[in-house]
């Protein structure tokens, strides 16, 4: 069989990962905080880039929309060929004055919060206990010591990431010397502090505040468990007096602070701003984008004015090809944030059409609903959505939610239609809210309430759903005071 070598032309079609593609769906995913941030970075690194000093508004949301496919439309007229784009001819007749960003918001500047109300100084829990620890007027060793305890007390507040005996190794001394500052440090501001586990906390509190108080003790020392149960009745045998007098040293031991680092918690409270409020306009929901703190983007003057200069010389040198690289970025940023900003409206408006009853009605009324629903309805693929609705947050009159809490699983009622999840956890939340906190409904009683409701679910399921929701059992949440 003879071999030959020969050349073959083939033509195939490849779906190549661009940068400029990489940047719009990582632009896509992030956050609005992400994306402000993002967008600042950039125009840090590019020259090209400036931000409008003065905010530009338009009439309201209609017209938003409109002027955001106007623009759209230039950049992508502008954008042709990105090997043979004419930057110069871009570079002036686009200042970047109608860029993203520049956009009603539908929110004025006086409905958001002050500043002052943003922001907070607070003395942490370490601040807190060296302060009292250099009161105490130790040796230097004893506060050494002192200190390095403190140091490895967690945010409740509890001594338990590292022993005594590492604590001693590290300060070079004794165990016991170790222990003694430790009492000394129980002895600080909040009661309970520096304890090695919830007994301990709690004993503390006890022996400062009650400490003739022996039952209350006895039942901190030998019986958290069966308080943890309510078990009163096993206690009272255990200890030979009345369930009364265990009642009276449970509710005690209900006004002690389990986690004395609370207070002084150096977690940082998650404050959210929706990405897009869903308003009722003439009698229809419009979502309207907040790019309230959104850099408005353009192009220096500076650098269309010295681009104007080298095209006039008709020489190419490194200054050209810089501004011509760094105009390319700068089309391709304005691009990517055009797409992502139309693309969170488009999946917005996706939601509201399938959801119209949530926002008309209340939360039992949401629907089930899955990603590729709505990918469908707006002709895009369910991993953009997914990416649209990742950490997005809109603000609706029924409260803030995140995008992806509009997509859940459906139930079918003995009816035969389908309920959302979240609309089945709303009747269970409602259910319980309304129980007698002396005599809770159990999760067998709750399943017979739904089935009065047409809601047909297995007893495990509620018992799913109130632990996803942070309810506790039914024992857990009796009152007996």
């Amino acid at each position: 069989m003879a071999m030959e070598l020969r050349q073959q032309v083939k033509m195939t079609q490849q779906l190549r990962m661009t940068p400029q593609l990489q940047q719009a769906i990582k632009l896509l995913q992030l956050s609005r905080m992400e994306l402000i941030a993002e967008v600042r970075q950039e125009m840090v690194e590019n020259p090209v880039l400036e931000e409008i000093p003065e905010p530009y508004e338009s009439e309201g949301p209609v017209e938003q929309e409109s002027q955001r496919q106007e623009e759209l439309a230039e950049v992508r007229a502008d954008e042709r060929d990105m090997g043979e784009v004419d930057w110069e001819a871009y570079a002036e007749k686009f200042d970047g004055s109608e860029g993203p960003g520049n956009h009603y918001t539908g929110m004025r500047g006086e409905e958001l919060p002050g500043v002052e109300q943003t922001l907070s100084t607070s003395e942490s829990l370490v601040d807190h206990l060296m302060e009292q620890l250099r009161l105490a007027d130790l040796a230097p060793e004893d506060e050494f010591v002192g200190a390095l305890l403190i140091g490895n007390l967690n945010e409740a507040g509890f001594l338990t990431s590292v022993s005594l005996e590492e604590i001693a190794q590290e300060a070079g001394t004794e165990v016991d010397r170790v222990e003694a500052i430790l009492a000394l440090i129980q002895t600080f501001d909040p009661v309970g502090v520096a304890a090695r586990d919830l007994r301990e906390c709690l004993l503390i509190q006890a022996r400062l505040h009650h400490p003739d108080f022996k039952l209350l003790h006895t039942i901190i020392e030998e019986h958290i468990p069966d308080l943890e149960r309510k078990s009163y009745g096993k206690i009272a045998r255990a200890q030979h007096v009345t369930q009364a007098e265990v009642l009276e040293a449970a509710k005690v031991l209900s006004t002690y602070e389990p986690r004395p680092g609370r207070a002084y918690s150096d977690v940082e409270p998650r404050y959210i701003t929706p990405d897009i409020y869903i308003r009722k306009l003439d009698g229809e929901w419009v979502p309207v984008l907040n790019e309230d703190g959104l850099p408005k983007l353009r192009i220096s003057n500076f650098y269309r004015q010295e681009l104007a200069r080298k095209k006039a010389e008709g020489e190419r040198d490194e200054v050209k090809d810089y501004i011509q690289e760094k105009l390319r970025g700068a089309l391709w940023l304005i691009r990517s944030i055009h797409q992502r900003q139309n693309t969170i409206v488009k999946v917005t408006e996706s939601i509201i059409k399938f959801q119209r009853d949530f926002f008309e009605k209340g939360v039992e009324h949401l629907k089930p609903l899955v990603l590729r629903d709505v990918a469908e309805d707006i002709g895009m693929h369910e991993s953009t959505v997914s990416r649209v609705t990742s950490s997005k947050y809109v603000h609706t009159p029924r409260g803030v939610f995140e995008l992806k809490y509009f997509f859940n699983s459906s139930i079918t009622n003995l009816g035969g239609e389908d309920l959302a999840s979240e609309a089945v956890k709303a009747k269970i939340r409602d259910i319980i809210s309304q129980e007698d906190p002396r005599k809770p409904l159990s999760d067998a009683r709750i399943v017979a309430l739904l089935k009065e409701d047409d809601v047909d679910i297995a007893r495990r399921t509620v018992a799913k759903y109130r632990e996803m929701m942070g309810i506790l059992s039914s024992s857990k949440r009796k009152q007996l005071f």
